[in-house]
Parts: C-alpha cells; sequence; structure tokens
C-alpha cells in the first residue's frame, strides 16, 4: 500500500507542462480497434486506467510496443470480441468497447462496467442508443451480449447529453452504410477530439462540439498517427492548488477555452488569470474570496470532475458558498475527509453548504474516488502541519505521480510506501 505525505504551506511557483488527456485517451484507445491496421498515439497519457484500457485490446488480439511516451498498437489481427471481465470491473471507460467491436465484428460481449463509487452512471443510454441502430442486446448474469449483424444507419436522439453515449453511438455508426445523426450530444472537447482521430483515420463525422453529430459511413479506416489533446481536469486541477496556496504558475499545451467555466471562478474568487493560445499563467496570494454559488453541469457548464477541487478551495474563502452537484450524487464523499481537517461543511441533498474557515489542519485522510482524492492531496498543501492521504491508487488512474508535478511546483509531498 502507497500514501502521501503533505506538509502543507508551500507557495506553488513555476511552470509545468499538462500531459494527454485520460478522458481523451480511453475513448480514442477503444476506437483503434476500428482500424485494420496500425495506430500510433502521439504522447499517449500514462494513467492506470489508460494501462488496464491497453491491456483490454491486448487480450482482443492488438499487438503494442511503445516508443517513449508513444503507443504503437497493431490491430491487424484483432480476432475476439469478448472483454476480459478482470478490466472491465476495474475501469468504467470499458464501456467504450462495445461501439468499436460491433463497428469491427459485428458483436461484442461486455461485463457491466466499474470505476469510481461517485454515483449512479447508469448506460442504459448506450443501449438505447446502439438498439436504436438494430443492434439486438441482451443482458445476464452480469454481463452485455450484443449482436450487431443487422446494423443500419439511423437517426438517435439522447435523452441527456451522455459524454460516453454519444461516443459509443457515435463510433458504432462511423462504419454504417448511409448517414446517421446524433441529437443532443454532451459537447465535451474529447468527444471533438474522437472525431479528428477517426477523421484522420479517413471517417467522415462532423459536429462534434455542438449539439448535433452526423457520421457519414465509410467502408474501412485506415493506419494513423495521432496526438490527443491535453488533459483540462489535471490542468484545473493545478489551477486550484496554485489558488488554494498562492503564487505564481503558469501551465503549457493547455487550451484555456476548455476550462472556461473554471477560470471565471477563479477570477471570481480574486485569482489573476491570463491566458494565450497555449498556456495559463496564474497569480494568487491565497486569499480566497467566495463565489457565492456554483453548479456543476455539462460542458461548457462547470465540470463535475473539478467540483470536489473547488469545493476544498472554497473551505479556506471568506464567506459561505453553496455548490450543487447535478451529475453524481456521491461526489460529495470528500467532505468528511475535509471535517477531519477542521472545515465546515453541510450537506444537504445534493447541495453542500460550505463556510470558509481560517486555517485547515494536518489530519489523515482516505481517498475514495480519483477526483477527491485528489483534492485532498491540495487540501494537504494548504493545511497546516502534515497530512497523509491513503488509497492513492484512486489518484493514479487519473494523475501520473501527481507528487512529481506539485514538487516541480514547490510542494512538499512525497509517496511512502508502507
Amino acid at each position: 500500500m502507497e500514501k502521501f505525505e503533505v506538509h502543507g504551506g508551500k507557495k506553488l511557483k513555476g511552470t509545468l507542462e499538462i500531459g494527454s488527456s485520460k478522458n481523451a485517451c480511453l475513448p480514442i484507445l477503444a476506437c483503434s480497434v476500428m482500424c485494420n491496421g496500425i495506430v500510433k498515439i502521439k504522447n499517449c497519457a500514462t494513467f492506470s486506467d489508460v494501462d488496464d484500457m491497453q491491456k483490454i485490446l491486448e487480450g482482443l488480439g492488438a499487438k503494442i510496443t511503445y516508443n517513449d511516451s508513444d503507443v504503437i498498437i497493431d490491430l491487424r489481427d484483432i480476432c475476439s470480441c469478448e472483454v476480459d471481465e478482470k478490466y472491465t470491473k476495474k475501469i468504467r471507460s470499458s464501456i467504450f468497447m462495445l461501439g468499436p467491436l460491433l463497428a469491427r465484428l459485428k458483436k461484442a460481449v461486455v461485463a457491466y462496467p466499474g470505476g469510481c463509487n461517485i454515483g449512479n452512471r447508469p448506460i442504459d443510454l448506450h443501449l438505447k442508443g446502439l438498439r436504436g441502430l438494430g443492434v439486438k442486446i441482451i443482458e445476464k448474469h452480469g454481463f452485455i451480449y450484443c449482436d450487431g449483424s443487422d446494423m443500419k444507419s439511423s437517426e438517435i436522439y439522447l435523452d441527456f447529453p451522455s459524454v460516453g453515449a454519444t461516443e459509443n453511438i457515435l463510433m458504432a455508426s462511423v462504419c454504417l452504410e448511409g448517414t446517421t445523426t446524433i441529437y443532443n450530444c454532451a459537447k465535451e472537447p474529447e468527444i471533438e477530439d474522437l472525431q479528428n482521430f477517426i477523421n484522420a483515420m479517413g471517417g467522415k463525422v462532423h459536429g462534434a462540439g455542438s449539439s448535433t453529430i452526423t457520421i457519414d459511413g465509410v467502408k474501412n479506416l485506415h493506419s494513423v498517427e495521432y496526438k490527443p489533446i491535453s488533459d483540462r481536469i489535471i490542468a484545473g486541477t493545478y489551477l486550484i492548488a496554485c489558488a488554494m496556496t498562492g503564487g505564481d504558475v503558469e501551465l503549457k499545451n493547455v487550451n484555456a477555452c476548455h476550462n472556461f467555466a473554471l477560470i471565471s471562478k477563479l477570477k471570481q474568487s480574486g485569482c489573476q488569470i491570463d491566458t494565450y493560445r497555449d498556456k495559463i499563467h496564474i497569480r494568487t496570494n491565497g486569499n480566497i474570496h467566495s463565489v457565492g454559488h456554483i453548479e456543476t453541469q455539462p460542458y461548457p457548464g462547470y465540470p463535475t470532475d473539478l467540483q470536489s477541487q473547488f469545493l476544498t478551495l472554497m473551505t479556506v474563502s471568506d464567506g459561505t458558498c453553496v455548490i450543487v452537484e447535478n451529475l453524481f450524487e456521491n461526489r460529495f464523499n470528500i467532505t468528511s475527509e475535509l471535517h477531519k481537517m477542521g472545515a465546515d461543511i453541510k450537506l444537504v441533498d445534493r447541495m453542500a453548504i460550505v463556510k470558509g474557515v481560517s486555517e485547515l489542519n494536518g489530519a489523515k485522510l482516505m481517498s475514495s474516488d480519483l477526483r477527491g482524492g485528489a483534492s485532498l492531496v491540495i487540501a494537504g498543501l494548504r493545511a497546516k502541519g502534515y497530512t497523509t492521504i491513503e488509497n492513492i491508487y484512486h489518484i493514479d488512474r487519473g494523475y501520473y505521480h501527481i507528487e512529481n508535478d506539485l514538487t516541480l511546483l514547490g510542494a512538499d509531498i512525497k509517496r511512502i510506501v508502507d
């Protein structure tokens, strides 16, 4: 077992380059199955979830080699349509394999996915959309059996703009004859990146980033080299960490437009932020103003993946902030840990009422999910004394050695093996 030990009170200063997005790399890796050739993903993210997705591909028959941070995937011998249950129980993104396997082999077998315990995340929108394409689906004994032998292009309406459902239906439609249109799509930048990846392989997808996506079917996809977008959630986490501690940080290889909702709130809280074509510069003295009210929404609204981090920031603000979580009911699991540090937080259904305190105190904490775990690290950076955080494998799922990045910025944090 590993844990983090954080000595609080250090201001963050310096420059850091942000790597590829986990939430972009995972569907891109899954989508590569649709190519009967070789896919090279440049600067591929190196998180544990991404490693598990690569193992899923190997289980299907792919051959994977590495060249520094690049991943080369030979997909010419894909033969299996069954995803290893061992990995589907670990990562929710295993559900992304349904669309690509149906596109390549016209059938797929996937166990119900696992992932973080942040609330109910049903996959009914995925299955309803695939059924709209003519896929026959049987659910039994914890598995999803899909028969796509009669798939056809269609018009699909999503009852909610789900990122995963949008991506899965999009991928399943790429090689269908005719035109498929998906309405009420999610608009996240990672979906546009998936579109760009597919089109780089010869696909004809249009409209990603808007509420309507059209897919004109092609017969096959060819080999490609592709570099995914940078991770807006990691960038956002580090912006909040700088605001929490005070300091002066420049993040490179970032698209500020992808984090506009967060940047707006950070400016409201008293941070000075300058944005450029591919970098963000934040300066703050650590004196945080309450933003009053914040609600999570589908993109381009405030992201649920940065809610726990901002809640942590508000614990040391000069007022009271009401935070409403509209997407995942268990995002507030972190509050019991923050209470140990002296935070003043009251929960009412999906609402957290956060009253700022003058300081947090170091404590022994337990991470229960990916983003909540990163938020505890942020709290430890500000807290008086030492903070230890256990179960950090959750954090490793979406941050590659977060302690190294923060150390480069001047934090006092180390990974300890018990």
